[in-house]
């Protein structure tokens, strides 16, 4: 194959499987949050900025992947 090809695959991959787990990570912190909450409706605002700080950690993951992405097809 050439250059440019393998390139451009390595880049989808490099996304795709990088936001495979924060996307999955996601959906069961929001899960967990419903599912805590509906046990213990007192504790929304704790269980709330937990979830949320917990989303934004798992969504970091998916933007290193993205700028991997990016340096692999525009600098490599």
């Amino acid at each position: 194959m050439e250059t440019e090809t393998m390139r451009l695959l390595a880049t989808a991959l490099t996304i795709g499987i990088g936001v495979i787990s924060p996307a999955l990570a996601v959906g069961l912190i929001g899960s967990r949050a419903m599912e805590a909450l509906g046990r213990n409706p007192e504790a929304e605002g704790p269980v709330r900025t937990t979830m949320i700080l917990a989303a934004a950690f798992a969504e970091s993951i998916a933007i290193f992947a993205l700028v991997v992405a990016l340096i692999i097809k525009f600098v490599a």
